[in-house]
């Protein structure tokens, strides 16, 4: 550092060998890669032949440059470059990078993004589908193991309620003599909710917990398989690459391709756990799972319909039941999680007068709709006291809270939007469908609803109209809007995709990612996309198009619902307990 001629004998003889060591030209810039951090290198400076201006990693072709970071982890390209120096921090700015990025961990010849590509957030996309790939690669054998040693347990639980220990209440069934027509909305808003007459038999079926394959299954199955297994020789080709780099994978050497061969004896629609026996033992020694499963104390005594990740770090469950209540649990604090408050107003024995069939939270409020004809609202900060009710009408499906805004569909046919700021909080309600509303998603400027007479239906807030219905063959139940895709799952298993853009809903694909009954919940980001179904699965897939299935988890009972929130799965397994999947610490 005292002598800085030696950096002109270095010059003159070309780089020197070990940059750490050589010092900057500019000595009040010093720089652990040889040159000073001023901005991305000028064309004499990325020349693969040496030069007096630069030297170490900087002085090659910035393409090599960007072909080096892309095999580092999305996570360090996004967090760690900008911090070693400014010309690095610019290698997460290339698109063109990150588009290759996610074309190898996805293959070559599955499309991505599916929606349009304009404003996509590509460094955003890598980054959780890698996370996504880390976790869920391989955990399929982690859930079989899970399922194997609490099969006994939920067994119990199920020939309880089979014995009439938790009877499904309906409104009106409660001493305070609940009126007759909230009961008659509450039954025929079940069937509607459900589709009882569309598909439910395929989730029932077997009294021993074996369901019949439909007609047709196994050949469906075949060419499933098939096709996922040419995907998989893709991804294993890829993965065989960078052995080298399984930093970014976090998992043995095939382990993507025995995730598929997992997914793929799941989907075969026979009801049963995988048995662990099926697989050859997993390499000595292996690594720690990336995910721990804990199931949520059983304190519902009636089947829980609906499950809400609240805080924007998945630390708080809320969790909806056919017990009329709903219940707030802490997921950090302990290990197998605590419950916190069963929320309930003063002098109430429930939070509910019916089944508890939906929520939504925006900031510290959470809003709860049941088949009692009411949403209640909730202060999270104040221990789940009780900030208001609001009288819907009928029984309330579906609800979505914006920052100016509750959303609610209900079994009337409406869409109602409320003020939860005014004594009087009923906004508008607009009748767009002509059956049952079963789902919502909004933002800022847009409604989109999904209805039981298989219509799809934008609707402009500022304008005040509707902008466009789109009919289809089938019902969605659930959707995910998130940038400028819309994805939806419907009654007969199928996922649908739509992009959005100003106004126009566009519907994209139709994909079957092995569904066999209802879609009952979804959730799609830039980089993840998960399912659950009345067929007792729930899969994580990336979402290209078609969606590559990373993982099935497959349960003792229908999936009612799920919610995703930072990395954290919590999943409504048709029972009383609730499954939350989460990083491991």
């Amino acid at each position: 550092m005292s002598e800085p001629e030696v950096g002109t004998h270095g010059d003159q003889g070309g780089p020197s060998p070990d940059p750490v060591k050589s010092p900057s030209v500019d000595a009040s810039a010093p720089d652990l890669l040889g040159l000073p951090s001023a901005g991305l290198p000028s064309s004499a400076d990325i020349s693969p032949f040496p030069s007096a201006e630069a030297s170490g990693l900087l002085s090659l072709p910035w393409e090599m440059v960007t072909q080096i970071a892309s095999h580092l982890p999305a996570q360090c390209v996004i967090t760690v470059l900008p911090k070693v120096c400014h010309a690095l921090g610019n290698v997460g700015k290339d698109n063109t990078a990150w588009q290759l990025r996610a074309h190898r961990l996805i293959g070559s010849r599955l499309g991505f993004p599916v929606g349009p590509k304009e404003n996509f957030d590509w460094p955003s996309a890598c980054l959780e589908m890698e996370q996504l790939i880390t976790c869920w690669t391989g955990q399929a054998q982690v859930g079989a193991i899970q399922t194997k040693e609490d099969e006994e347990a939920r067994e119990k639980v199920r020939l309880q309620g089979r014995a009439g220990l938790y009877e499904e209440p309906l409104p009106g069934g409660q001493e305070d003599g609940g009126d007759g027509e909230a009961e008659e909305v509450g039954v025929v808003a079940q069937d509607a909710a459900y589709g009882a007459d569309e598909g439910m038999d395929m989730a029932m079926e077997g009294e021993d917990d074996d369901m019949r394959p439909v007609v047709g299954g196994d050949q469906l199955a075949r060419l499933r398989e098939g096709l996922e297994g040419r995907v998989s020789d893709d991804a294993d080709a890829l993965m065989e690459e960078e052995r080298d780099h399984m930093m970014v994978f976090g998992a043995n050497e095939g382990q993507d391709g025995a995730a598929h061969h997992q997914a793929n004896h799941r989907n075969l629609g026979n009801g049963r756990p995988l048995e662990t026996e099926q697989r050859p033992p997993l390499r000595s020694p292996s690594p720690t799972p990336a995910l721990e499963c804990i199931t949520l104390p059983s304190d519902h005594i009636a089947p829980v319909n609906s499950v809400l990740l609240v805080g924007g770090e998945g630390a708080v469950c809320a969790t909806g039941s056919r017990d009329w209540n709903v219940k707030l649990w802490d997921l950090q604090t302990s290990a197998g999680g605590t419950l916190l408050h069963t929320l309930g107003g003063r002098g109430d024995f429930s939070t509910h007068r019916g089944w508890v069939w939906c929520l939504a939270s925006q900031g510290p409020l959470l809003a709860s709709g049941g088949f009692d004809s009411t949403v209640r609202l909730w202060d999270l900060q104040a221990g789940g006291a009780e900030r208001g009710l609001i009288k819907s009408g009928a029984a309330v499906h579906c609800l979505s809270f914006q920052t100016d805004v509750l959303l609610a569909g209900t079994f009337d046919r409406k869409i109602s939007m409320y003020d939860t700021r005014a004594a009087e909080p009923l906004v508008k309600s607009l009748r767009l469908h002509g059956n049952a509303v079963m789902c919502l998603a909004a933002d800022d400027k847009y409604i989109i609803s999904g209805s039981k007479d298989c219509t799809v239906v934008v609707y402009d807030r500022r304008a005040g109209k509707g902008l466009k219905k789109i009919r289809l063959s089938s019902y969605l139940l659930s959707m995910s809007y998130s940038g400028c895709e819309v994805w939806g799952g419907d009654n007969g298993g199928m996922l649908h995709s739509f992009s959005m853009q100003a106004g126009t809903l566009k519907p994209l694909s139709q994909f079957d990612v092995g569904h066999t009954a209802l879609v009952t919940g979804i959730h799609r980001s830039a980089g993840s996309l998960y399912t659950g179904s009345s067929d007792r699965t729930v899969k994580v897939h990336i979402p290209c198009a078609p969606p590559r299935t990373l993982c099935t988890l497959r349960h003792l009972a229908g999936v009612n619902g799920l919610s995703v929130e930072a990395g954290v799965l919590a999943v409504a397994p048709g029972d009383v307990n609730v499954d939350i999947w989460r990083p491991r610490k």
